[in-house]
């Protein structure tokens, strides 16, 4: 399906970096903001954010690229490294997800939807990435846990996307 809504089906090399930057310095902030001290591991993932935004406004694989670029350069910047496997197996599966949704189901979902989808779909791939690293299927029983907090977090993201989609198209209008 077509999105005609798009801001620009291949971003410039300027527009890109904006995305990646702004993607990478919130992700960079979210390692230093304590907010898993309620539940060990959930963060707010206001870095999807701009993932997200980029995927309805690119072409799948320049999202993508900026996706993957800013999993490894945020892994690399804060030191992170032990968790960037947890990072892009979450990032790879809930980019599948949220693409499909929104490619073909434009109409189905809001950048909220979306976003939840992406959420809990970014969380399991975080389990299945455990399990295959502690070698314990025990982890799994922390899921539900998790996708409940995929769910309010990804409402909030899904908010702001929208929040950026109708600024960002606000702007290019004029």
């Amino acid at each position: 399906m077509q999105n005609n809504n798009r801001i620009s089906q291949k971003p410039s090399l300027a527009l890109a970096s904006v995305f990646l930057t702004a993607a990478l310095a919130v992700g960079i902030a979210e390692h230093w903001i304590p907010f898993d001290f309620a539940v060990p591991g959930v963060k707010l993932g206001l870095s999807n954010s701009v993932i997200l935004t980029a995927l309805y406004l690119f072409r799948t694989r320049d999202a993508l690229k900026i996706a993957l670029l800013k999993c490894v350069l945020t892994a690399l910047l804060s030191g992170a490294v032990v968790s960037f496997f947890y990072s892009i197996s979450g990032t790879l599966i809930s980019f599948a997800v949220m693409s499909v949704a929104v490619r073909f189901s434009e109409s189905r979902f809001s950048p909220i939807g979306v976003s939840v989808l992406g959420a809990i779909s970014h969380n399991m791939g975080q389990i299945i990435a455990a399990a295959v690293i502690m070698r314990s299927f025990y982890v799994v029983s922390y899921l539900p846990v998790l996708i409940i907090s995929g769910v309010i977090t990804g409402v909030i993201v899904g908010a702001v996307v929208k929040g950026l989609l109708k600024a960002m198209k606000n702007f290019y209008k004029n």
